[in-house]
Parts: C-alpha cells; structure tokens; sequence
C-alpha cells in the first residue's frame, strides 16, 4: 500500500482498461462484478477524482482515468521490476550490474554479447557508463562497477585480472588542411612538435600519467566525441581508433600521416574485460565475462611489449 493506494487497486484498473468493461476485467480476474465496481468506487473516493464516465451504457474512461490508468501501468511495471530483483537476489544472482567502459572501445564487438546477457537475465538491473582515460580502473578499484571493458596501460595491474578480449587500431590524423598533412614523409619528433596535439585526459586526475606525447603543445580531451570535432575543425593532430575515422578518411575529411618510430603496436591498443582480484563476480557477470572471451578474446599478440602500447 502507498498511503491509501493499492497495487490490487491499479491492477484492478488497468484490466478495466484492458479488457474494454467492469465485467470483462471480473472474469479475468475472477471476481464478481460488483466486487470490481467496489474497488473503483473506493479507488475514485480516495483519490477524489472521477476515473469513469458512467452516464451512458458502459462505463468510459476519462481524460483523468486515461492519464491515471497510463500511470497505474508505470507503477505496476516498477513493482514487478521490484519483485523480480528480490526474487533473483534470493537464488544468489548479484541485485545489480554495473559496468564500465572505456572511451577507445567500439560498441559494435560488444553488442551481441550485452544482447544475449539481457536475454539471460531479463531482469536483472544493467548499467552502463562510459569513463574517460582511467575511469574503468578506478571505478572497479572503487567498487562502483564490477566489470569494466577498458585499456589497462602501461600494463595490467597486480590488483586487476584481465582478460585481452580485442584490439582497436589507431591511427595519426590530421585535418587535409593541417600543415602536417602536406609532409612527404614520416614525420620525426622534430616535425610533430610544434603543433597541438589533441590528447584523451584523465578528468579526475590531470596530473596522471598521459601516453603517446609527441607535442610540446597538449589539448586535452575527456571524451573522444569533442576530440574529434577539433580534428576535423584542422585545430591538431592525435591518434584516433579506426573505427571513429575510416568513414572520415574515405570522404577525404581526414588524412592519415606516418610518424617515425612510432610506438603504436600495429595490431593496435588491447582492450580486456577486468574486474578486481579480491572482488569475486556474481553469477551474471560471470556469465558475460565468458560470453565476452567466447566472442571476442584474443591471445596477446607475440613479441609486443604491453608497455609500448602508449598511444594515445
């Protein structure tokens, strides 16, 4: 009960609703209709509105009934959301799971997978939230989030165990108009260094490690979204994951240019889905930890030093 309000009571209404008549929703609920009548007539007193016009043959919903009866839906939907987290709980399923994801990683390789854990688990409470450069690790360490999707440079830590799941290639751009764009060859450190370099940042913490840094002029981005923009708008040059420029490139708003010795693997940057050592998942996230490395893992690839992965 909510005050004076019943879940009976909204239940009653919506079938009402549903079925088209008191007597239909009585059959359907297996009540007399004079029992059905009773819980409106209390529900309408309550409440001090009117729900139904009952001038003519058969009962009609209002203009208050109909927005009410839509509200009474809601309701209902929530309770049952309710009663199935607790449910799950009782049989050992974690209440909720909240995952994180780094920006660098492309949704497409992971959509399957989320889509076949929301078929497993069709009620059990996900969300998601998409950090910038180390968020996910400090989410997990925080224990705000119990599985992330992320980078882990410049290696794995002891306290996280990873499993390598895909890579995302990167590649250096720049606006066709950028003078960087009209080099004839790689360019050396001596070429990258008087232009911007528009670099992913830690929000949180500025002064953390940054990776990849050829410029003695940084601007420094929280989402990959905004960086792209000041790309495209010819205002510096990064390093992008393929999947955010190959469209870009092809419609020649891009161009790619080579650096010398550059340190960016050429199989590109390793995501892995981590979650804390200490912190044991719950039956879901296991379960999409396994479907992740099902689809998607991969072997760390032979002769690539993870500590080189420093391009961002």
């Amino acid at each position: 009960m909510i005050g004076s309000l019943t879940l009976d009571q909204l239940r009653v209404l919506v079938t009402i609703a549903d079925a088209g008549s008191f007597s239909a929703a009585g059959r359907i609920l297996k009540r007399v209709q004079s029992a059905i009548s009773q819980t409106v007539a209390t529900l309408e007193a309550i409440q001090g509105v009117e729900l139904f016009d009952r001038r003519g043959h058969r009962p009609q919903l209002t203009d208050t009934g109909r927005v009410l009866v839509e509200q009474a839906r809601q309701v209902l939907a929530s309770a049952a959301r309710f009663e199935a987290v607790a449910a799950n709980t009782r049989a050992g399923l974690e209440p909720e799971l909240v995952l994180a994801i780094d920006p660098l990683v492309p949704t497409m390789p992971l959509i399957e997978s989320l889509r076949a854990l929301s078929d497993k688990f069709p009620d059990l409470p996900v969300s998601f939230s998409t950090e910038g450069l180390g968020g996910s690790l400090r989410r997990l360490r925080s224990g705000s989030a119990a599985l992330a999707i992320c980078l882990l440079l410049p290696a794995v830590p002891e306290d996280i165990v990873a499993h390598p799941l895909l890579r995302v290639g990167m590649r250096p751009v720049v606006a066709p108009t950028h003078p960087l764009a009209s080099l004839a060859g790689p360019a050396s450190a001596n070429d990258l260094a008087p232009y911007v370099q528009l670099v992913l940042s830690d929000p949180i913490d500025p002064n953390s490690a940054n990776y990849g840094l050829s410029s003695a002029r940084l601007w420094r981005f929280v989402d990959l979204g905004r960086r792209l923009d000041f790309l495209l708008a010819g205002f510096g040059w990064c390093r992008m994951p393929e999947h955010l420029v190959m469209e870009p490139l092809r419609a020649g708003l891009l161009k790619e240019i080579q650096i010398q010795d550059d340190p960016t693997p050429r199989d590109g940057l390793t995501i892995y889905a981590a979650h804390q050592r200490d912190r044991a998942l719950g039956p879901a996230g296991r379960w999409l930890l396994e479907e992740l490395q099902r689809n998607l893992s991969i072997q760390p690839p032979a002769g690539v030093d993870t500590k080189a992965e420093l391009a961002l």
